[in-house]
C-alpha cells in the first residue's frame, strides 16, 4: 500500500542521522518507523536484535510492509546488528532517546535543540545516530551509557510515553526542518487576481442601492454607519475579481428571482409558433 501524498516524480531526500531501533518488539512498529523516516528524508535504518528476527516472514512481514505504506525500500535496506556497540561503531555522535532522566550526567536536548547541530555536522561529513529502545521498556542504562547525549521530547509529564514511531517521527521532523528548511511544500493557487477598488466600489453601490430599496437601512440616520460596516466587512475578505462577480450575481438573483430555464423557453417558443401556424392559441395558464 502506498500512502496518499506519495509522488515518485518529486525529489526523494535521503541521508540524515541513523535511526537505530534497539530490540524492537513489533514488526508493525518497524514498518511505521520506516514510514516516518521516509516522510522526512531519513534513509539509514538499523535494527539491533529484533525480538523475532529480521527480515520477518509471513504475517509479520506483511504487517511491517503494510505499515510502511510504500517505504518498503527502507525495510529492505535495513541493517541488522547483534549489539548496540556494533550498530554505532561508524558514528561520531550518538543520541539516546528516552523520556526518563538516567542520572548519567549527560547533556539533555530536545529534537529542536539537537537536530540543527546534527544537520550542520552532517553537512561537514560527520555521521550521527539516534538510539530508540524497545516499545515496552525503552533503552536500558547500558544502552544510554554508549551515547554522547540524551534526546527527550517536551510532552505531558503525566503521560510521557511515546509510541516508537511517534518518537522517530518527531525526530525526523526536526531533522528535516534543520537540514532542508520548513517552507510549506505547496502554495494555494491564485485563480483570480485581487479585485480593483473600482470594481469593489461599484459592487458596494449596487448592493447598497438594492438594500435601500428594500428598507434595510433603518433608521435612516444610521445608514452611513451601517454602510461603512458593510464595506469594512467585505474589505476584510480581500476580495478577488471572481469573488466580486460571484457576489454580484448572488444579489442579482435574489433581486430578480430565478433565471428562466432556456430549455423551457425554447419549448414554449416552439409551441407558440406551432399553435400560431395551426391557428390556435394556447391558454395563458397552460403548463409548458
Amino acid at each position: 500500500m502506498v500512502g496518499a501524498g506519495t509522488d515518485r516524480s518529486k525529489i526523494a531526500y535521503s541521508g540524515g542521522p541513523a535511526i537505530i531501533l534497539v530490540r524492537p518488539q513489533l514488526a508493525v512498529n518497524i514498518g511505521m518507523c520506516a514510514r516516518a523516516m521516509a516522510n522526512f528524508g531519513l534513509s539509514d535504518l538499523r535494527l539491533v536484535s529484533p525480538r523475532e528476527g529480521w527480515p520477518r516472514t509471513g504475517a509479520y512481514r506483511k504487517g511491517a510492509y503494510a505499515a510502511a505504506a510504500g517505504a518498503t525500500h527502507l525495510l529492505e535496506g535495513a541493517k541488522l546488528y547483534d549489539s548496540v556497540r556494533e550498530a554505532i561503531e561508524d558514528l561520531s555522535f550518538v543520541y539516546a532517546a528516552t523520556a526518563r532522566g538516567r542520572g548519567q550526567m549527560k547533556p539533555v536536548h530536545t529534537p529542536a535543540q539537537a537536530l540543527p547541530t546534527t544537520a550542520a555536522r552532517h553537512a561537514a561529513g560527520e555521521r550521527h545516530g539516534v538510539l530508540f529502545g524497545p516499545e515496552r521498556t525503552g533503552l536500558d542504562n547500558d544502552d544510554v551509557a554508549l551515547a554522547d547525549a540524551i534526546l527527550t521530547f517536551p510532552v505531558n509529564p503525566a503521560y510521557a510515553s511515546l509510541n516508537l514511531a511517534q518518537a522517530v517521527l518527531l525526530t525526523g521532523y526536526e531533522w528535516f526542518r534543520a537540514a532542508h528548511g520548513d517552507v510549506i511544500p505547496f502554495e494555494i493557487e491564485e485563480r483570480s487576481p485581487p479585485a480593483t477598488r473600482e470594481m469593489t466600489l461599484a459592487f458596494f453601490d449596487f448592493l447598497e442601492n438594492e438594500l435601500d430599496k428594500r428598507g434595510f437601512f433603518r433608521p435612516l440616520t444610521k445608514k452611513p454607519v451601517m454602510s461603512r460596516n458593510l464595506r469594512n466587512m467585505f474589505h476584510r475578505m480581500s476580495l478577488t475579481e471572481q469573488d466580486v462577480r460571484t457576489l454580484w450575481g448572488v444579489v442579482v438573483r435574489l433581486v430578480e428571482g430565478p433565471r428562466r430555464d432556456p430549455k423551457k423557453a425554447t419549448r414554449r417558443k416552439a409551441a407558440d409558433e406551432t399553435n400560431e401556424a395551426a391557428g390556435t392559441q394556447e391558454p395563458e395558464n397552460a403548463d409548458s
